[in-house]
């Protein structure tokens, strides 16, 4: 059973990666944020194995949030994509070069979202 934190400032957003996910895993427990500031202090109260992030936010963005995660030794180890409407190449790039391990474009597909958390939370990966 695996343990997700969503950020998402959207709530309609929130229930959307919600449903794909407990179409993928009707196991896993759901934690939710509504933006960055919120996710950190969630994060040192449980385990997680996966986080899912928005970008525009307001408080902290997902871009800081995905800083903060990736340059802090305790959380770095913990797959996190980046859902976002900001679909350019620059915003991807951006994304991937602070730490995320995958970036997925809204409007998504459930079946792609499903896919790449079925990867980062396979058994063996990361470190």
């Amino acid at each position: 059973m695996a343990r997700i934190l969503i950020v998402e400032d959207s709530g309609t957003m929130r229930s959307l990666l919600i449903q794909a996910l407990e179409d993928l895993d009707p196991e896993s427990k759901i934690d939710e944020a509504q933006n960055g500031f919120e996710a950190l202090r969630m994060l040192p109260r449980a385990r997680y194995d996966l986080i899912l992030t928005d970008i525009n936010m307001p408080d902290i963005n997902g871009l800081e949030l995905v800083s903060f995660v990736k340059g802090n030794e305790i959380y770095r180890a913990i797959p996190l994509v980046i859902v976002s409407t900001e679909g350019s190449e620059r915003d991807r790039a951006k994304g991937l070069e602070l730490g995320a391990d995958g970036y997925l474009v809204k409007p998504f597909v459930p079946g792609e979202l499903q896919a790449l958390v079925a990867d980062l939370l396979e058994p063996g990966r990361g470190a």
